[in-house]
């Protein structure tokens, strides 16, 4: 197959694995809502993916991540990049292959994501946590709850606790344990992925690597090879990703998505007679 210009032209190609991914993550929208409105059941927490050590961690939730996503826009934009360039690919490999490689990019996706959070912003915290707990002191304790490093959103959390005024004694050491063994866990099970962002970007490598000189045509209007676009592209998401501008969006998932998928094509190129 070959592509001389690639532009959105409506579902005339809509092969089954793309079919079934889109419907599947519009039910799965649908029911986030629908449920959380009825009964108050919070599908994003229990099927979005936490980090692999917290209490609410769940080994589906490595799968089921993929198919959540935190909006509209978020569900809309992520469907229609899947369709704009997965339906290409799956006619190119097949349902089987094309099936592998969304389920790989979007796990490899989630591991860079957890890899690079935990290195830079879970293991610090973590070793404050156990530096207290190996030796509790009531000085590190109150160092810690005045310090910058506790999130806002925990500030009630401790207040409530009455954590301000834990003073040296043994009974009230004992609260400032319970409280920090409780905080510890809050603090792994915040984080919660959710969104087949990682999977589309590896979509995206894999039409750029394979059809390199197809038209994208940006808007509508602007043509780009894509060669070109997923370059461009994964340069905007390295740097966002190092800048770390507190846009709540996983950078580091997305180059995860395109570094796997990058891996797994050349696997696939070099042993060029495996069939799925």
């Amino acid at each position: 197959m070959s592509f001389q210009q690639y532009s959105p032209m409506g579902f005339k190609l809509l092969p089954p694995v793309v079919k079934n991914i889109l419907i599947i993550n519009f039910l799965f929208f649908l029911a986030t809502i629908s449920l959380g409105s009825a009964f108050h059941w919070n599908l994003k927490d229990l099927l979005g993916l936490h980090f692999f050590t917290a209490s609410q961690f769940r080994p589906y939730q490595i799968i089921t991540y993929m198919f959540m996503h935190d909006g509209f826009t978020h569900v809309f934009f992520n469907m229609f990049a899947l369709w704009m360039f997965g339906y290409a690919l799956e006619n190119y490999w097949g349902a089987k292959r094309f099936l592998i490689y969304f389920l790989v990019t979007g796990v490899g996706a989630a591991l860079i994501h957890y890899t690079v959070m935990y290195y830079f912003e879970l293991a610090p915290a973590l070793r404050i946590f156990n530096n207290f707990l190996d030796n509790p002191n009531i000085g590190t304790f109150h160092e810690f709850i005045v310090s910058n490093n506790l999130r806002e959103s925990f500030i009630e959390f401790c207040r409530t606790k009455n954590v301000f005024s834990i003073t040296d004694s043994e009974q009230e050491l004992q609260l400032a344990v319970d409280f920090m063994v409780n905080y510890k866990q809050a603090f792994l099970n915040a984080p919660v992925v959710v969104g087949a962002s990682g999977a589309v970007f590896g979509i995206l490598l894999a039409f750029g690597m394979l059809f390199p000189n197809t038209l994208i045509y940006l808007y509508f209007f602007i043509p780009i090879k894509a060669k070109w676009f997923v370059i461009i592209y994964g340069a905007i998401e390295l740097y966002t990703g190092i800048s770390n501008n507190g846009d709540n969006v996983a950078h580091f998932a997305h180059l995860g998505g395109m570094l796997f998928g990058f891996i797994l094509i050349k696997f696939w190129q070099r042993r060029p007679h495996n069939s799925f």
